[in-house]
């Protein structure tokens, strides 16, 4: 049987249903796609092809600019009848009030979504098509990130940085004459929230490993063959050669598909996006603006490489692991969850408290026993699945990508914390975790 990894995307986007050997179903929710010089001119198709005759159309400022004269020529050149809305804050968040604002401006005599834009704007647009009950298309206007093609909306739920699961678009139109054109930093971002993947799927057969979480190897080999396209393109990116762009969005959207089919993001984001998520939590918090995402990640994946770099030369210990979790306080880890969260800490304690327990002693003793037992199994899974750090950051330079937290604004301390309380956002077990487990988190961060 071709496996998932040997399939096109045309072949991927037309499979009703796999049952895999991992024991679930796989299918991706992608209807229609269309990448290339001109694919904006497709949009009429693609409404078409998940049923949706007067779209909502959501921009910002900066995608109008971009894209949004040649998406409506293309739709009135068709007869296409369509409702604008502009999100007006010049930093558009991925909150409640950004979602908020699309739900009252909705023109209810529309039929579908279409989101002419990238991150924000299309997570948005997910989370406002699924609760409508609404078809969602993209007009894609950057290589900025992979979740065009998810069934996950990363947003900021209650000032605490999360992914809401709900319905991926049922059509993505990625012109690459539009892609070419945006931003240095947008470009910069596509390619770190790609390289965040050698992390993320270390960390999954970790975790498989550590907590019996569900992995699954097609995918995981469906996600490494997109990370390659990305690699492999990577040195011309800065080129803004259309055909380029398009390999780096082809890229970007198997990774999305790759999502989808799983139904969870863990084949996509492990403690490289939690970098992130602190930092713009931390802004959030504070008032501050923020960098881009796929930037954060980018520097996130160098800081966790280094973080592997040391791991593989310990041997762990017994001794250690115990003593640190004789040693946790529950009153000193909430005092700590208060200084570094602000408002958002209460519901973080609420969480650990009621849902997750990951500090409870008699669940750490368990995956203490399993990370022992496993140790030499888990050290070739960094092995098989992390880059060379040095070389990876040299990658990043050539194109002109920041590489230190310094080069986002973010200093020592934010560093440091984020690390230390990067497991405390969600119960999903990241290196942070693992170190946690052994009793040398605190250490490492010290060093970072």
């Amino acid at each position: 049987m071709t496996t998932l990894a040997e399939m096109s995307l045309n072949e991927l986007i037309e499979l009703d249903r796999r049952d895999c050997a991992c024991g679930r179903e796989h299918r991706a929710g992608l209807r229609f796609l269309r990448i290339g010089r001109g694919a904006v001119h497709s949009l009429p198709e693609a409404l078409n092809a998940i049923g949706c005759k007067r779209p909502f159309v959501v921009c910002d400022r900066n995608t109008r600019q971009a894209a949004l004269g040649k998406a409506l020529a293309a739709l009135g050149a068709a007869g296409v009848t369509y409702t604008v809305f502009e999100l007006s804050n010049p930093q558009v968040e991925p909150d409640e009030r950004a979602v908020g604002s699309l739900c009252m401006a909705f023109d209810p005599t529309c039929d579908g979504v279409l989101a002419v834009g990238s991150g924000v704007i299309n997570d948005c647009c997910k989370v406002l098509a699924h609760a409508l009950r609404l078809p969602q298309a993209v007009l894609c206007t950057a290589p900025s990130m992979d979740g065009y093609a998810s069934n996950s909306a990363s947003m900021i739920v209650n000032r605490v940085k999360g992914t809401l699961y709900n319905a991926c678009p049922g059509a993505v139109v990625a012109d690459t004459l539009i892609m070419k054109d945006a931003p240095a930093r947008m470009l910069w971002a596509g390619l770190g929230d790609m390289l965040a993947k050698y992390i993320a799927l270390c960390e999954w057969r970790i975790s498989a490993i550590v907590t019996g979480e569900y992995y699954c190897p097609e995918i995981a080999a469906l996600m490494r063959r997109s990370l390659a396209a990305i690699v492999a393109a990577a040195p011309r990116l800065m080129e803004r050669d259309p055909e380029v762009v398009g390999a780096v969005a082809e890229g970007l959207i198997l990774s999305g598909i790759a999502m989808a089919m799983a139904q969870v993001s863990r084949p996509a984001s492990g403690l490289e996006h939690y970098f992130s998520h602190l930092w713009e939590m931390f802004a959030l918090e504070r008032g501050q603006p923020m960098e881009l995402h796929g930037l954060q990640v980018g520097v996130g994946t160098l800081l966790t490489l280094r973080l592997y770099d040391r791991l593989r030369s310990v041997r762990p210990s017994r001794e250690t692991a115990e003593s640190a979790m004789r040693a946790f306080s529950a009153a000193a880890w909430e005092t700590d969850v208060r200084r570094v969260f602000g408002g958002a800490a209460q519901q973080l304690i609420d969480n650990e408290n009621t849902l997750w327990h990951k500090n409870d002693p008699a669940r750490h003793a368990e995956r203490l026993e399993r990370i022992l037992a496993n140790w030499d199994e888990i050290t070739r899974i960094m092995a098989d699945e992390l880059p060379d750090t040095a070389q990876t950051e040299a990658l990043m330079r050539a194109v002109g990508m920041p590489v230190r937290p310094a080069d986002i604004g973010e200093g020592a301390q934010d560093v440091r914390d984020a690390l230390l309380c990067s497991r405390d956002i969600r119960d999903k077990y990241l290196t942070s975790s693992l170190l946690w487990d052994l009793g040398l988190l605190a250490a490492f961060a010290d060093t970072l």
